[in-house]
């Protein structure tokens, strides 16, 4: 038996359209997923090119795409954990205590500063991956528990202050600095990472057995699926790709902060997956338009001010955005029931 494998209902026929209709949702599901993120920004983005009309042509698209650098690369990780039918509260707040170890120690010991601070975040990511699969500790419970421990280590290691790069931080700012078409480096981090767990995801027996654990994991683990092992590589990935976006705040702000860049990256990384596609009940994604997820979810404060919406009210669009793409794309079937 192949391990993989998913077992998919008989096509429907004419004289039955009960059944018609049950499969029309999914098809639904699979159009919103392949073209719905692209839509969604290049509807925003005219938005914004008609109310500000000279946002575009003065470098706006740079400034949306730094500023989705580190949404992009923490709603990766979450999209993959998301994948898997779990979520990981803590990837932002890894994110945050990396790129302050990363501040810290790149005037000590230079290039090694930033593969020292992978190395940790993942080791973050797996501890989170073990205690969920092998603890059997709900991944929502664990993770909110994390999140707090995580932003605690932050506090502490900062000081409760901003830790400004000394020295030795001048590749890392090149990644900003740098840019393809106007684009930064940082961006183009985000985008070949996408690339690269959207084939991991379509090609590989890892990827495989992720969709098969976030389809049914009861099923994949009569059919001898390693689920456990998956649970770990997966949130063990949420947490490297947090250490990108650590690299991308050193980047881009040359210091790091409780209370600055990346400090509020949680909210945004979520909806930047689900707007990217991403099933909140599991089985599918595709990073690719995770990235457009986080150009749109980057758009969002440039939009609000465009329409006049107060600052403080972005949270309140993070949440219905949320909310509306889960509505409409979330599976229904009858007699199913919604926890």
């Amino acid at each position: 038996m192949n391990a993989f494998a998913v077992t998919s209902e008989p096509p429907a026929t004419a004289d039955e359209p009960g059944r018609v209709k049950k499969r029309s949702r999914p098809r639904a599901q699979r159009v919103w997923q392949t073209v719905g993120p692209l839509v969604i920004f290049l509807a925003m983005l005219a938005v914004v090119a008609a109310l500000t009309p000279a946002f575009l042509g003065g470098g706006g698209l740079t400034i949306i795409a730094a500023s989705a650098a580190p949404i992009l690369l923490v709603a990766l990780g979450q999209a993959l954990v998301l994948h898997i039918g779990s979520i990981d509260l803590s990837n932002a707040a890894i994110a945050l205590l990396g790129a302050i170890l990363l501040a810290i120690t790149l005037s000590s010991i230079g290039p090694v500063a930033p593969l020292l601070v992978l190395v940790i975040v993942t080791v973050c990511g797996a501890l989170n991956g073990l205690l969920v699969a092998y603890a059997q500790v709900p991944s929502f419970a664990l993770t909110l528990g994390t999140l707090g421990i995580y932003s605690a280590a932050a506090l502490v290691a900062s000081g409760a202050t901003t830790v400004y790069v000394a020295s030795g931080g001048e590749a890392i700012a090149a990644l900003y600095a740098t840019g393809i078409v106007g684009i930064p480096l940082t961006f183009w981090l985000g985008v070949v990472v996408a690339v690269l767990l959207w084939a991991m995801l379509r090609f590989t027996r890892l990827g495989l057995g992720m969709t098969a654990v976030g389809r049914n994991e009861s099923g994949a683990i009569f059919s001898a699926v390693r689920t456990r092992v998956i649970k770990v590589i997966v949130f063990s990935l949420s947490g490297f790709t947090a250490g990108l976006a650590a690299i991308t705040i050193i980047a881009q702000a040359g210091s790091a902060s409780p209370t600055g860049l990346g400090s509020d990256l949680l909210l945004p990384a979520i909806a930047a997956a689900i707007v990217g596609g991403t099933s909140i009940s599991g089985g599918a994604t595709n990073p690719v338009n995770v990235v457009f997820g986080a150009l749109t979810v980057a758009l969002v404060p440039i939009a609000t001010a465009a329409l006049g919406i107060d600052a403080q009210a972005q949270s309140l669009v993070y949440g219905v955005v949320i909310i509306a793409v889960v509505a409409l794309t979330m599976t229904r079937s009858r007699g199913a029931i919604v926890k």
